[in-house]
This record gives C-alpha cells, sequence and structure tokens, in this order.
C-alpha cells in the first residue's frame, strides 16, 4: 500500500479550504476559547430579555461552526494518515477543548428550558429575528414535561453515565478481551475468526471455510454468552430506569421521541415487512436451488449467486458512470457534483495509515468533504454513489438554512445516500450487455434490500421483545434471549432455512442493541429511499418532473422541521405502510427478473 506522500494530490482532498496553515487553525482554538467564555459571562442573563436571548443565541451559532471547521480540519487529516504525530496530537487537542467547552456551558440548555413558550413568543415579537429558532424552542418546549430538577437532573446524569460503561464492557469484551480461534484457510495460510475477516469469508466460494468460521466467530460469542447477556440486560435495564424517570411509556417511546418519530411508523414496519415475509424466504429458497445446496445456512447468504464478475473501474471512470446515473437529478444537482470531483472535496485511494471504510462529513459555510477507499471493483463505485448522497444532502441544506435547522437526523441521513445507489443500480442494468453482469447487478440489489429492510427489521422485532422482558420483570436470561432470536429466525426465515445452534448467539455480537431502536431507521430509509428514486425515474422523459423537484426540495431542507413532515413534503408518507409495500413490491420484481436472467 502506498504512502500518504505517493497519492498524487488531485486524489485528495483540498483542507487548505479550511485552514491555509496548522498556525491558522491553532489561533482558531484560541478564537473559539475567547468565544466560550464569552458566552459564559452571559450566564444568569441568557432568558432576561429578548435582546439577551437572541445575543446568546448568535453566539452559541457562531461557537458551533468554529468548532465544526477546527474539528473536521483535525479529523480530516487524522484520518488520512494516522501514524501522523502532529495530526494525533491535533486530535488530542481537539478532544481537551470540547470537554473544557462541556464543562464551561454545562449552565446553558439548564437556562433555556427555564424559559415558556409564552415568553418566546413575546421575545419574538420584540425581535423577529428569534424566529430562526422556533422549531429549535418548540422541540425544547416538547422535551420539557420529561426533563427533571436541576438536582434530579444531576442524579440522572450521573446514573447515565454509569449505564453508559455497559456498552463500554461489551466493546472491552468483544474487541479486547475475546480470542478467537484460527481456522486453515485451505491455501495453507491460517486466518482468525474476527469480525475483521466477516465480508471476506463469508462471500467465499468455499462453503466449507465459511462454515468453520462461522462456528468459530460465532461460537466464541457463544462461550462467553452468560457474561454478554449480562451485560446487556444491564444495558437494558439503565434505559428502562431512565425512560420511567423521565415519564415516558417505554424505552422505544424515549428513543423515537428524541427525533418525534410516532410509534405507529415502528409497529408499521415490523407488520408490513412481517405480513409480507414469504417474499425472503422465496429469495433464502431461489438462493439454495442456484447454489445446489441439499440445505441453506446462514453462512450461505453472502456467497455471491454469480461468479466470474471481473469488471472494475477506473476512478475516472467511477466518476464519469456516477455522474451520469445522476443526470435524472437535474442540471444543479450535476454542476455541483462535478465541483465535489475537480475541487477535491474527495479524498479517494487508500494509503498507508488511511482510516478503512467511507464517510461524508458536512462543513457549515463550506463544502462537504467525502473519504472513500477506492480500488475499483463494482462494490467500490456503488459507495462512491452512496457517499456523494451525503455530501449533496449535506451542501443542499447548509447552502439553504441557518445553522440551526442545518443538520438532518439519521432518519433521514440514509435517503439521499440510498436514492443515489438506487439510481446508480437502475443505471447499470439498463447498460449492462451479458447475462452475468445483469444477473451480478440484481444479485446486488437484492442483497441489499434483504440486508437492510429485512434484516434490519428482524434486529428491531428482536429489540421490542428485549425490552418487554425488563419492562414487564421477565428474567433476561441466556436462554430466554437465544430462544427468542431463534423463534424470530424462524418465522423470518421460514422453515427451509437451517438455523444451527451457533447462530441463535447472534444477538450477542450485534453492537447496535447497546444504543436502543436505533436501527429500524435503516430499514425505514432504504424504504423512503426506493419509492422516491421509483418515482423520480418514473418522471425522468418529463421536463418538469414533481417528484425530483420535491426531492430535491428534501435536500435543501436539513432539519428545518421533523423527519416526518420533511419526508411528507418529498411525497413519501412514513406514518403509512406505502413505502414499505414498494420497496417490497421492487423486491419481489427483483427476484422475478432474476428468476428469468440468471
Amino acid at each position: 500500500m502506498k504512502d500518504r506522500k505517493e497519492i498524487p494530490l488531485q486524489y485528495t482532498w483540498n483542507l487548505n479550504d479550511l485552514f491555509a496553515s496548522q498556525d491558522d487553525w491553532e489561533e482558531s482554538l484560541q478564537e473559539i476559547e475567547t468565544l466560550c467564555d464569552e458566552i459564559v459571562t452571559k450566564k444568569g442573563l441568557i432568558t432576561r430579555g429578548a435582546h439577551n436571548l437572541l445575543e446568546a443565541l448568535t453566539l452559541m451559532d457562531s461557537l458551533g461552526i468554529k468548532l465544526e471547521w477546527a474539528a473536521s480540519y483535525a479529523k480530516l487529516h487524522f484520518d488520512t494518515d494516522m501514524s501522523n504525530p502532529v495530526y494525533k496530537e491535533n486530535y488530542e487537542k481537539l478532544d481537551n477543548l470540547y470537554t473544557r467547552i462541556s464543562d464551561k456551558l454545562s449552565f446553558y440548555e439548564p437556562e433555556l428550558i427555564q424559559l415558556t413558550p409564552e415568553t418566546f413568543e413575546k421575545y419574538q415579537k420584540e425581535r423577529p429575528a428569534l424566529a430562526t429558532y422556533s422549531l429549535m424552542f418548540e422541540k425544547l418546549f416538547k422535551r420539557k414535561e420529561h426533563i427533571l430538577s436541576v438536582s434530579e437532573e444531576e442524579i440522572l446524569s450521573r446514573m447515565n453515565s454509569l449505564g453508559s460503561s455497559f456498552h463500554k464492557i461489551y466493546d472491552d469484551m468483544t474487541v479486547n478481551d475475546l480470542v478467537f480461534p484460527e481456522i486453515d484457510d485451505g491455501q495453507g495460510e491460517t486466518i482468525r475468526t474476527n469480525e475483521a475477516n466477516y465480508r471476506k469469508i463469508l462471500n467465499s466460494y468455499d462453503r466449507n471455510l465459511r462454515k468453520r468460521y462461522f462456528k468459530g466467530l460465532l461460537g466464541t460469542y457463544g462461550s462467553h454468552i452468560n457474561s454478554l447477556t449480562s451485560v446487556i440486560n444491564g444495558n437494558l435495564k439503565n434505559s428502562s430506569l431512565t425512560a420511567k424517570t423521565r415519564k415516558y411509556s417505554s424505552s422505544r417511546q424515549m428513543s423515537l421521541a428524541q427525533n418525534h418519530i410516532p410509534l405507529e411508523v415502528y409497529d408499521t414496519l415490523i407488520t408490513t415487512v412481517r405480513s409480507n415475509i414469504s417474499l425472503l424466504q422465496r429469495y433464502i429458497d431461489l438462493r439454495k436451488n442456484i447454489l445446489g445446496y441439499q440445505d441453506i445456512h446462514f453462512y450461505d447468504l453472502f456467497v455471491p449467486l454469480v461468479q466470474n464478475i471481473e469488471k472494475t473501474y477506473t476512478y475516472e471512470e467511477a466518476c464519469h458512470t456516477v455522474k451520469d446515473a445522476l443526470k435524472v437529478l437535474g442540471d444543479s444537482y450535476n454542476n455541483t457534483l462535478a465541483e465535489a470531483f475537480s475541487h477535491r472535496w474527495i479524498d479517494a485511494y487508500p494509503n498507508q495509515g488511511k482510516t478503512p471504510g467511507a464517510y461524508a462529513t458536512g462543513v457549515y459555510g463550506l463544502h462537504p468533504y467525502s473519504l472513500l477507499n477506492f480500488t475499483g471493483t463494482p462494490d467500490d463505485i456503488f459507495t462512491m454513489a452512496h457517499e456523494l448522497g451525503h455530501v449533496m444532502h449535506s451542501y443542499y441544506s447548509n447552502k439553504n438554512q441557518p445553522y440551526v435547522d442545518s443538520d438532518y437526523v439519521i432518519f433521514t441521513a440514509e435517503v439521499a445516500s440510498t436514492v443515489n445507489e438506487y439510481l446508480l443500480y437502475r443505471y447499470l442494468l439498463d447498460k449492462s450487455e451479458t447475462k452475468e453482469e445483469k444477473s451480478y447487478l440484481l444479485c446486488v440489489h437484492l442483497d441489499s434490500i434483504r440486508s437492510t429492510l429485512f434484516r434490519q427489521t428482524f434486529f428491531a422485532d428482536f429489540e421490542v421483545q428485549l425490552h418487554e422482558m425488563v419492562q414487564k420483570d421477565r428474567p433476561v436470561t441466556p436462554q430466554a434471549l437465544c430462544e427468542t432470536y431463534r423463534s424470530l429466525y424462524e418465522f423470518y426465515h421460514g422453515s427451509g432455512f437451517t438455523i444451527d445452534k451457533e447462530l441463535t448467539y447472534e444477538w450477542a455480537r450485534i453492537p447496535h442493541f447497546y444504543n436502543p431502536f436505533y436501527v429500524y431507521q435503516y430499514a425505514t430509509g432504504i424504504s423512503a429511499a426506493i419509492s422516491l428514486a421509483k418515482g423520480i425515474l418514473a418522471e425522468k422523459d418529463y421536463p418538469a418532473s414533481k417528484k425530483r423537484e420535491q426531492y430535491l426540495a428534501f435536500l435543501t431542507k436539513g432539519g428545518s422541521d421533523y423527519p416526518i413532515n420533511l419526508l411528507k413534503d418529498a411525497g413519501v408518507d412514513m406514518t403509512t405502510s406505502e413505502p414499505i409495500i414498494a420497496a417490497l413490491q421492487d423486491f419481489s420484481e427483483t427476484l422475478d427478473l432474476l428468476e428469468k436472467t440468471i
């Protein structure tokens, strides 16, 4: 792998757009400290008059923007060369700065909470500029009934600090303490059955290797299942206690209330997927038949059904392909996309010391950045399209919204990225020249829906039952958790699917369960994205496409409304089953096409 200095400049992001030098960055940290100290002088005065309130809010916005720039500079440098001592030191400086600011400004939100809706309305009439913060205060006032007295909040904060240690214990156990066995890879080398090798081995055509890896990985979790049960139980109890203390009916209500998502959205997702679960079982049966197996196991769900697809792309070819696939989104979108490629918003290639994976991050008042590790595979071109969806969402949101409303929540975050993936998939499918290439793309799309819509709904279903055990004072034992997990696999995957004992331990390897009621948003996200993308494609030949304009407007709105309302305005109502049914219908149509093609 190349050293960082060997990567041509045009394939790296230009961080001079943030700060021209290390000295300029250091100077910005001092400015941040000074600005923070100025806000501290407002302590006890923030809500005493419209002028004071607007001044404090404006200062906090300025602080947030400056911190975003400083943090981006430090993180983006560090992520491209984690061995660089200067970048490491910058990261530590930034972390220490955040700690100091958090301590100094701990008074800020408790003071805001003392404001009443009537007083805010009065202040807004005196200072119309306060209208910018209307949604922020509307959300704050809705939370007010769940906010305790100052002393109670302090106690709950300490309890939550203790409660959060269960996630830390889980991380320590699974990352640092579990010893995963090594197996022979069949080529004379040994390979460890850990998480790092998960996709590589489960994509292997060597079924015996996949089986041995699967048993080694999940069997290791199984050998510590008593401890892992105790840890998850502690996390569940902490969540339940916090919900009760804050006067929520359940942990689920508390979690969804953070983004103002009605409970019926969650329930509708599970009910709709359960009602159409025969589609997943049909796919599993098709996979078994194509692979020629007598039975099918979990470790058979990832191996590609189409072999010998060795198509690769240069970076320039990938850029050109993605731009062509997204032309349907219009000239403005594509001109901005071209700017992302030509103005070095993207760090393209892997290098020694660079963080793995891919991500995008917005910088208010500038432009977003995206990290890739491009090697030319078909997966890489889909990753590029995905991350550019985030880039464009952040770009348009930041350009069109005030800072306070610019950020979007996870419920809408994955929509823009998945719309791009779907448009790319349909573009490549239309351009495919061989039966093998077409079958490969159909399989990629089916696996995306299987792993995102079906699997994340499965996890969401399990979470409901998991938290109900604590809420209804039922014993949380290894046997209870594993049997619950087994019964869900039986329902979702059907009688033709073989459930190995090791698979019942799988819940213990899913870290998302320590962030309650989070994963369902991946399933709602892909449902919304497929509905939006199909609507755009249906009108692609119209000069004035209503669906496209609704979608582009959605990209500009950031967090300026509740996520349910933002998606409704875009043409997708997630309080109904329609978007989920549309995604399931797309899955069914893709299955039909694969059966005819492969």
